[in-house]
């Protein structure tokens, strides 16, 4: 049994102190904010730019397929190439660019579709392809970038122990395909392994989680009734620990907010209908107000 599974068959034995589990959500927090302020945080997302097929320039220049800051690129750093699916990069003569930290003028790319697309830098940017909906594009991030600079924090509601509730899981045998809209407009086909069965002032909820690709922990993308007052209109994510005999726990003091609320540049999913709860979740991240 992996250490994480130890930890969760324990506290369903001896459930944490107030005083611990306040702390524990306090170092759940600043780790969280650790990630988000990282040279390539969400807060360093500075553009999206959907490909072409055929050449797609990469430049400071005006008209550039995938325009970068003019204080930060020359006017020409050099191609993307997309042809029949195959992506490659092409480096302009004289400029410096490196793959995956390695100098390059020609180098094949990968997309994000597998979680590990090749990344290219020049000075402080960042920038890869990602793969949505069949298309493809160009993510660009800038470890200098004002987002970075100016983060003063994310507001939360406070630290509520009654808002970690028990759950049971019902596996969904075979696993069921969900649907799950973003922000662009598609509807993507998830898995879902089952459903969280949880108890709110007498009433039972489900959830559908997700399991990601490289993940343990359940993805829940969820809605409640704070969304668009207190928190995010779209809603808002958390990740749930598989279960041990059946119990796990739902934490929606670890409810957090989407890429979306930090950047106009991310392609967040957005809460399918069944996630939509018909009450308040007030635990959790709040708005960011930027």
């Amino acid at each position: 049994m992996s250490a994480s599974l130890v930890l969760l068959s324990a506290m369903l034995v001896t459930p944490p102190t107030d005083a611990a589990y306040t702390d524990s959500i306090a170092a759940w927090r600043a780790a969280r904010v650790a990630r988000l302020t990282a040279e390539d945080g969400w807060l360093s997302v500075i553009g999206l730019w959907w490909l072409d097929p055929g050449d797609n320039t990469v430049g400071s220049a005006a008209g550039s397929r995938v325009a970068l800051p003019s204080d930060r690129a020359p006017a020409e750093l050099g191609t993307i190439v997309l042809s029949d699916g195959a992506l490659s990069f092409r480096a302009r003569p004289g400029a410096t660019v490196a793959a995956d930290g390695r100098p390059v003028t020609t180098t094949p790319l990968r997309s994000d579709v597998d979680g590990n697309p090749t990344i290219l830098a020049h000075g402080s940017l960042r920038f890869y392809v990602i793969e949505r909906g069949g298309r493809f594009a160009v993510r660009v991030k800038d470890s200098a970038s004002e987002a970075r600079g100016t983060f003063r924090g994310i507001p939360y509601f406070p630290t509520n122990p009654a808002w970690r509730i028990e759950a049971r899981f019902e596996p969904y045998d075979p696993p069921k395909s969900i649907r799950v809209p973003n922000v662009l407009g598609h509807v993507d086909t998830e898995t879902s392994p089952g459903a969280l069965v949880f108890v709110h002032d007498g009433k039972s909820y489900r959830l559908d989680p997700v399991l990601e690709r490289g993940e343990t922990d359940y993805f829940v993308i969820f809605g409640d009734r704070t969304n668009g007052t207190d928190t995010y209109g779209a809603g808002r994510f958390l990740y749930v620990a598989p279960p041990v005999d059946g119990k796990t726990f739902i934490d929606f003091n670890k409810a957090y907010n989407p890429p979306c609320v930090f950047t106009a540049y991310a392609t967040c999913p957005l809460p399918p209908p069944q996630n939509k709860l018909p009450f308040r979740v007030e635990a959790g991240e709040k708005e960011y107000s930027h």
